[in-house]
């Protein structure tokens, strides 16, 4: 079942009044969008059906014009040959002709006011048309702009980086704890010599790497 019943409840409808009450504005504003879609063919169609048939009528009017023409010569035939009768007979004729014309130009006439209405309603449901494209557009933005959101809080606020920094947090302990026995050999230890200042200096740098080299592999990870 459609949302609209008829091309007046589309051009009537207020597209942010029916957004703000579906439970899927996306889904929602789609339905719309191809309802609007298929009504506004329906009414070309209808259209395009009233203009053939306008051309249809001016070809018999046209038929019933030379049809009077040839009636009345055949009333003059008629008279000129003393055949009144004849004469009058070939007049009803034409007047029927005429009245069919009549009867015709009429209805042409009421087509147009019916095409005037036709192309107002177009012009009406391509506005509501526009509308809703735009509508939708912005739905789709909002839309993503959320889930991108949504995706960078799980990444920031997820396991995976809980846990990266927990292993942060156990290697700079360590480096704390290596940092501490060393200050700890130190109180009232001799001066140290050059030889034990050097194998300070090579663990320190084992500590380092291995701290460079596990951020690099979470790194790689994400």
């Amino acid at each position: 079942m459609g949302i609209f019943s008829r091309t007046r409840d589309i051009i009537a409808a207020n597209v942010t009044d029916l957004l703000d009450k579906a439970e899927d504005p996306a889904k929602m504003i789609r339905m719309i969008i191809l309802e609007m879609e298929e009504t506004l063919v329906e009414v070309r169609a209808s259209a395009a059906r009233t203009i053939a048939d306008q051309k249809e009528m001016r070809r018999h009017i046209a038929r019933l014009d030379k049809l009077q023409e040839s009636w009345t010569e055949k009333a003059e035939l008629a008279l000129s040959k003393d055949r009144e009768d004849l004469a009058k007979a070939a007049l009803v004729e034409r007047q029927k002709a005429a009245d069919m014309c009549d009867q015709l130009a009429q209805e042409i006439s009421v087509l147009d006011e019916a095409l005037q209405a036709a192309e107002a309603d177009i012009q009406k449901l391509q506005t509501k048309l526009r509308e809703a494209r735009t509508r939708q557009s912005s739905i789709t933005a909002r839309l993503e702009s959320a889930n991108n959101r949504v995706r960078l809080r799980e990444v920031t606020n997820g396991p995976r980086v809980q846990d990266a920094f927990s292993r942060f947090d156990i290697l700079e302990r360590r480096v704390d704890m290596a940092e501490g026995r060393a200050d700890a050999l130190g109180l009232g230890a001799e001066p140290k010599t050059l030889e034990e200042e050097i194998a300070e200096l090579r663990s320190s740098e084992k500590v380092d790497a291995e701290l460079a080299a596990l951020k690099q592999r979470l790194a790689n990870k994400d």
